[in-house]
């Protein structure tokens, strides 16, 4: 029995000893001198990992009586998730050696915050679900203040940590109300127990819950760690932050509203839908004053999560599949958006005033270019794979009568273009300026362009994605 199980959970485990094994043969050989090569290695395991679990088996298996569940919901998020970390890691290489922040810790902490990450969105049980959480974000905690000599960096760290405990303790308290009504923490069991009106005690739990999930995923209104976050922690970190995290957690929230309250859809779309709103209306208002770029691309994140939920608060087939293929594109935006911030430098120092991009495109014209791609993607400009994004997510409410919250996602974006469209004034028509450092490494030059591309050329059939994204998200709301 074990060893099926065992077998179930292969990839988790292989992944954590890989993060073990590499940390002790590291301290006890050049430690930090040896940093670029478990960076690679780190990201080559991730690509392993994703291409194992990709071509896996199908179906849906279940391990250690129904507590993680392996099924192509579960998979796809995976797939996501290490493809995403292993893109964040080979691109981070250069500017964390600029800051002198190269520790070989830094890639194994990615690692176990991805083994939590792949353990939240198989969770089957609210304790596996807390198990997790908690792992994914232990190591945030310490990657996010990992640049000890910046008081940013630190105070980034201690935020993140201190708003962590209380999101994680306002999600232990709906989980502890969900069990006292429901009598079991799986959630097929709580399904068992969610029939027709939803009692009171387990109604409150799963505000809780909500809540908690909220906070993971940066929805207003308990985004207000984001901006300080992203603002303060090293520019490759935030970068993490703004992609394989923000999956899981969207996973996770998708995973908990189907598996364990399937029978009450009624009551967490309503919730779903309060946060969606709140969160393209704040993440689009709030980011218009914004000049750091690191900040706007929190608000931007804000927003997009927003768009996310109008997905799930559908609560159909249609409206999970809507979703997941937002998170695809989300972070591919991301990941190209990131591979230009961290090249953005002074005399070898990172910029993030985005004023400093003023007539950019005279001196790289297709670096601007592909912002522009970029920019333009996010804003959710047609023809461009971002407008296809919130197409699909609009859709899905408006087929589940949310027109409400399609037309607020429609206005919230009109507003939300403001702030993406600046970047593109500044780089072509703004007043020319101290010109930035031409340098940037290969590997981010790769990514920026193949994100830019991916905006242009998946408008034919987003290479697949929406036919992979409909049998993942059959595999979580047909069952």
């Amino acid at each position: 029995m074990i060893q099926a199980d065992l077998s179930i959970v292969l990839p988790e485990v292989v992944l954590a000893v890989y993060a073990m094994l590499a940390l002790l043969v590291a301290v006890y050989t050049g430690k930090d001198r040896v940093a670029p090569l478990v960076l690679w290695v780190t990201a080559g395991v991730f690509a392993l990992l994703a291409f194992w679990i990709g071509v896996g088996g199908g179906g849906s298996r279940q391990a250690f009586g129904g507590a993680f569940i392996d099924d192509g919901f579960a998979r796809f998020a995976k797939v996501l998730i290490l493809l995403s970390a292993a893109a964040i890691l080979v691109m981070s290489q250069r500017m964390l050696e600029r800051l002198e922040i190269m520790r070989f810790e830094y890639p194994l902490l990615l690692a176990l915050s991805v083994v939590g990450m792949m353990m939240m969105v198989s969770a089957g049980d609210l304790m596996a679900l807390y198990m997790g959480l908690e792992l994914q974000s232990l190591a945030l905690y310490v990657v996010a203040s990992i640049h000890r000599d910046s008081t940013r960096s630190t105070e980034a760290g201690l935020k993140y940590f201190v708003l962590g405990a209380l999101s994680s303790g306002l999600l232990l308290y709906g989980a502890s109300l969900i069990y006292g009504f429901a009598g079991t923490t799986l959630f097929t069991g709580i399904t068992a127990a969610v029939t027709g009106q939803l009692p009171l005690g387990l109604l409150f739990g799963l505000v809780f819950l909500s809540v908690g999930l909220a906070f993971k995923v940066s929805a207003a209104p308990f985004h207000m760690w984001t901006p300080d976050v992203y603002e303060g922690s090293p520019t490759p970190v935030t970068a993490f932050f703004a992609t394989a995290p923000k999956v899981a957690a969207m996973a996770l929230f998708a995973r908990v509203a189907h598996d364990a309250f399937g029978g009450a859809v009624g009551d967490w779309t309503q919730i779903v839908a309060f946060l969606s709103v709140l969160s393209m209306v704040i993440g689009a208002v709030a980011a218009i004053g914004q000049r750091n770029i690191k900040r706007l691309m929190a608000y931007s994140s804000i927003s997009h999560m927003g768009f996310a939920l109008m997905g799930l608060a559908a609560g159909t087939v249609a409206g999970v599949q809507a979703m997941l293929i937002y998170m695809v594109i989300y972070v591919t935006m991301n990941i190209g958006t990131f591979a230009f911030i961290m090249s953005m430098e002074r005399d070898g120092e990172p910029v993030t005033d985005i004023r400093a991009l003023n007539q950019y495109s005279k001196q790289e014209p297709l670096r601007a270019l592909a912002l522009l791609v970029l920019m333009f993607s996010l804003a959710g400009i047609p023809p461009l794979v971002g407008f296809f994004a919130k197409f699909y997510v609009l859709t899905a409410a408006v087929d589940a009568d949310l027109t409400w919250l399609a037309v607020a996602g429609a206005l919230a974006s009109v507003v939300a273009a403001f702030y993406y469209l600046r970047i593109v004034f500044y780089m072509y028509f703004g007043e020319e300026g101290e010109a930035l450092d031409r340098s940037m490494t290969p590997v981010n030059w790769l990514a920026l362009m193949a994100s830019a591309a991916f905006m242009v050329l998946g408008v034919v059939n987003l290479f697949g994605i929406d036919g992979m994204a409909a049998m993942a998200a059959e595999a979580l709301v047909g069952r």
